[in-house]
Formats: structure tokens, C-alpha cells, sequence
């Protein structure tokens, strides 16, 4: 039999970007809308859509032998499992997400030292109470199932909520009083799977072209021509820490210039690079950037 990487897809907000990302990296991912098994264009691999919230459990039990998902994830399970690599993508873009507490705007809550014999709504049950631990407040925690944000002020005194933008809090009318955490995706393993050194071997891989990938998101290659007398000018456009690569075009006194640099730098530069000489300039998406 052929062996096999069991591998933990996440279910839910991070379903769609973590399929983009793998898609990137070179691995065609296909969901049935009924199924909780994906299809993997890699027979390596064995897929399985599990909550995020889950993760590490069945990867710490073995049930899966690596998995994707988030740090605050991992540290409400209580660990156990091998930190393999932080992936530095969420649901809306390459930003880490928060665990932030909020209460009602005209809430007379302002500081941790408030919550004081109040009650607290949340996903992230064992975390939140660490958390008053360390501040020495005694309040009461209760998991919340969902829709956490329109619980205050009937519900719970405050929440202890997941945010990227602060969007939803702020049309809830919510303002953020702490934030207890912020959480980056993990690529985790078990511990057993990271002691097999085909496993090893099979996830260091696949964790090398899936940060490639997020690599390639900020950046895109840059391709021109230029000819000798205004190469000098062209140079001084790019960033300093971007070494292009230079090539002579045969049988003339021209030169074809390439390098990759940040996207969000690149509406500045092209209309300098055309003012400093160079032509035929071609803006291209990168998949994966390996250092």
C-alpha cells in the first residue's frame, strides 16, 4: 500500500483561503459540498476537513498526522502536538487575527480589572480564564455556541470574540476594551508522524512550497528593456534590496532586466522606469518565491 500523509484541512472561515494557498503551492484541492473528505491531486496525501477549533486534538491523538490551524487553537487544546511552522494567512488576506474583549459602547466596563464578578461569553473558554488568572479577576466564562457578538448586554456583561477588521464588533455596536491574543495559522504535526522520517520528509515539503506561496502573495516579477546608456538610471529605480538579474540582448547594446519586488511598491516605480530609459515593461503574478 502506498503511503500516506493524513492531513487536516480546516472547515469553516479559513476553508476557501487555505485551498487558494494550496492551489498556489501546487496542490489542486476538490470539496464536495457533502463531503467531509476533499480530493488531493497528490496520492501522497490523505485529506479531512476538520474545524479549526478541533485541530489539535485529533492531531495530538493521532488520529490525524498533521493539520492546519490556528495558534489560539492550539493553545486552548493545551499543546501537545509539533509547531511545525507559522503560515501567515487568514481568511481575509496576510494580517494575524485578534482575540479581542468587548463590551456594549455605553458599557461602564474600561480596563480587565472591570470584569469583576461579571459574565463573559467566548469560544476560547480555557484561554479567556487564564487570562483573568493572570489579571486576578474573578468572573464567569461560558462558551458561547455562536453569534457571540449580539449577546451583550442581555446575554453577558462582555465577549472574548475573534476579529480581523473589527468590522462586525463595530455594527454591533462593540468597542474592543483588551485584546488577549493575536493568532497566526500553525502548520502542526503529531508527534509520532514528526519521528517517521518519510512523514518528516513529506511535510517539510509541503510546508516549504505553502510558505513559497504566501511569499509570492506581497511580491510579482518585473521584466524590461533597457538599453546600455540609461541601464544606470533604470538601476537606481529598484529597490536596493532587490538584485535584478541583467542579460544582453544578442547583437545589440541592449539589456533584459528582471526582478521581483513588493506589489505595493510597483505603481510607483513602473512610471520611473519608463521616465529612466527602460521599455517593453511586463508586470507578472508570482505563485511561489522559495528563499
Amino acid at each position: 500500500m502506498e503511503k500516506q500523509l493524513k492531513l487536516g484541512l480546516p472547515k469553516g472561515s479559513l476553508e476557501e483561503s487555505t485551498v487558494r494557498l494550496f492551489k498556489k503551492a501546487g496542490f489542486g484541492i476538490t470539496i464536495s459540498s457533502r463531503s467531509y473528505f476533499p480530493s488531493i491531486d497528490d496520492p501522497e496525501l490523505s485529506g479531512l476537513l476538520i474545524r479549526a477549533q478541533e485541530m489539535a486534538r485529533y492531531v495530538r491523538d493521532g488520529i490525524l498526522d498533521a493539520g492546519l490551524t490556528g495558534r489560539d487553537w492550539v493553545m486552548e487544546q493545551g499543546g501537545g502536538v509539533v509547531e511545525v511552522s507559522e503560515l501567515r494567512y487568514a481568511k481575509a488576506g496576510l494580517r494575524p487575527v485578534r482575540w479581542v474583549l468587548a463590551v456594549p459602547n455605553d458599557s461602564k466596563i474600561k480596563t480587565v480589572k472591570d470584569l469583576q464578578g461579571k459574565r463573559i461569553a467566548t469560544e476560547l473558554v480555557n484561554y479567556t480564564k487564564q487570562f483573568l488568572r493572570q489579571h486576578k479577576v474573578k468572573a464567569s466564562v461560558e462558551f458561547s455556541w455562536g453569534a457571540t457578538e449580539v449577546k451583550p448586554p442581555l446575554l453577558a456583561d462582555a465577549i472574548v470574540e475573534l476579529t480581523e477588521t473589527g468590522s462586525s464588533l463595530r455594527a454591533n455596536n462593540l468597542r474592543i476594551v483588551d485584546t488577549l491574543l493575536e493568532s497566526q495559522t500553525l502548520f502542526i504535526a503529531n508527534k509520532k508522524a514528526w519521528a517517521d522520517p518519510w512523514k518528516r520528509k513529506k511535510i517539510e515539503s509541503l510546508v516549504l512550497l505553502l510558505k513559497g506561496a504566501i511569499a509570492a502573495e506581497e511580491k510579482v516579477g518585473l521584466k524590461m528593456n533597457v538599453p546600455e546608456k540609461s541601464l544606470k538610471k533604470v538601476l537606481e529605480c529598484l529597490p536596493a534590496l532587490h538584485t535584478p538579474t541583467l542579460s544582453s540582448l544578442a547583437g545589440s547594446n541592449w539589456h533584459s532586466v528582471e526582478v521581483i519586488v513588493d506589489e505595493k511598491i510597483v505603481r510607483d516605480i513602473i512610471p520611473q522606469l519608463k521616465v529612466a530609459g527602460a521599455t517593453g515593461i511586463v508586470e507578472y503574478p508570482l505563485n511561489k518565491v522559495i528563499e
